[in-house]
C-alpha cells in the first residue's frame, strides 16, 4: 500500500472512530439523570439483546457489563462468542443486535463490514502466554517474530529448557489477535505463521496453553488474566493495567462494540451504559482500561491495520 493510500486510510479510520464515539458519548446518560420511561420500539424480543463477537471481550468484562445492564434496565444481553469477524459481519447483516470486535472493519476483505459502526469502549493488550512451569520471563520483538516464523524452535534458544516450542495461533489472518500481530510485528496482514497448532478462537487456545508445558500463544490480556497461565514480558515490559494505560507496553489495541447503522433503542441504551461511569468502573474492576482513560494510545493506529495485502 503506497503512502498516499495509507494517509487516506488513516484519516478515514480516525474520522470514523471519532464520529462513532462522539455520536454515543454525547448521548450517554449522566450519572444522576432521570431514566426514560417510554416503552422501547417493537423488536424481535424487547427484553433480549443478541450479542456476538470477540471472545476476549466476552471473557474480560462483558458478563459483568451485561449483568449490570440487565439489573438497571430489565433487558437481558444474550452473550455468544465467535470472534471479531463474526461480531462485525453478523451485526452488519442484522443477524445479531450488537457485536464486539478487537479489530477495525476491513471492507477490503468483506464489503458487508462497511455497514458496521464501531464504537471504541476499551483498550486491551496482546499478552504472550506460556505454561505455568515455563522459566522464560520475557521475549524481545525479534525473538517473538522468529518463533512465529519458525527460525527459533527450541526454548533453549531464548533462555529456557531444552524442549521444542509448540506455537499456538488463531485461525485466519483477520481474526482480532491474528490481524493485530501481523500488523504490529510484520506490518503485513498476509504474513504466514509457521505452526501446526491452529485454533478457531482464543478461548480454546488459552485452555490448551494451560495444559501444554512447551506451548506459547498470544491472546488478549483481559482474558489471559482469568486463565491458569503465565503471562511473560514483551521487550522487558509486562501488560499491567498501568503499562497498558500509559502505552509503555507495546502491544495494545482498542476493543469495540459494533452496531448496525440504525441500532435499536435497546442497543443504544446498552452502548450508552458501556460508555457511562458505571460501565467504565465495571471495566476497571476487571482489569480493563476504558477507552477514554487512555486516549493518548490512539497514536498506535498509525501502524495498526492498514488494508489487507
Amino acid at each position: 500500500m503506497n503512502s498516499c493510500a495509507v494517509c487516506s486510510r488513516l484519516l478515514l479510520v480516525f474520522s470514523l472512530i471519532l464520529l462513532s464515539y462522539n455520536s454515543y458519548a454525547v448521548s450517554a446518560p449522566k450519572e444522576n439523570a432521570p431514566q426514560e420511561t417510554t416503552q422501547p420500539v417493537k423488536e424481535i424480543n424487547n427484553n433480549v439483546i443478541r450479542w456476538a463477537g470477540c471472545g476476549i471481550t466476552k471473557q474480560a468484562f462483558m458478563a459483568e457489563m451485561a449483568a449490570g445492564f440487565e439489573k438497571k434496565t430489565g433487558v437481558k444481553v444474550d452473550l455468544k462468542g465467535g470472534g471479531a469477524t463474526k461480531g462485525i459481519r453478523e451485526t452488519a447483516k442484522l443477524h445479531v443486535d450488537v457485536g464486539a470486535s478487537c479489530r477495525m472493519t476491513l471492507p477490503e476483505a468483506d464489503p458487508s463490514e462497511l455497514h458496521a459502526t464501531l464504537v471504541p469502549v476499551a483498550w486491551d493488550a496482546l499478552a504472550i502466554i506460556v505454561h505455568k512451569s515455563n522459566k522464560v520471563n520475557t521475549l524481545t520483538t525479534a525473538q517473538v517474530k522468529a518463533i512465529y516464523k519458525g527460525t527459533i524452535t527450541n526454548w533453549s534458544q531464548v533462555g529456557g529448557a531444552d524442549a521444542p516450542i509448540e506455537l499456538f495461533v488463531r485461525d485466519g489472518k483477520i481474526s482480532g489477535v491474528g490481524y493485530a500481530l501481523r500488523q504490529y510485528l510484520f506490518q503485513n496482514s498476509d504474513e504466514d505463521f509457521v505452526t501446526e497448532h491452529v485454533f478457531k478462537s482464543s478461548g480454546p487456545l488459552e485452555k490448551a496453553v494451560e495444559k501444554t508445558p512447551n506451548s506459547i500463544g498470544i491472546t488478549g490480556v483481559s482474558s489471559a488474566r482469568r486463565r491458569n497461565v503465565k503471562i511473560i514480558g514483551f521487550d522487558n515490559k509486562v501488560p499491567t493495567y498501568e503499562n497498558v494505560q500509559n502505552g509503555s507496553y507495546g502491544l495494545y489495541r482498542p476493543l469495540y462494540l459494533v452496531t448496525s447503522p440504525s441500532p435499536s433503542k435497546n442497543v443504544k441504551l446498552f452502548v450508552d451504559y458501556a460508555l457511562s461511569g458505571e460501565g467504565k468502573e465495571i471495566m476497571r474492576k476487571n482489569g480493563t482500561v476504558p477507552y477514554t482513560d487512555a486516549l493518548n494510545l490512539m497514536r498506535k493506529l498509525v501502524i495498526y491495520g492498514f488494508g489487507v495485502q
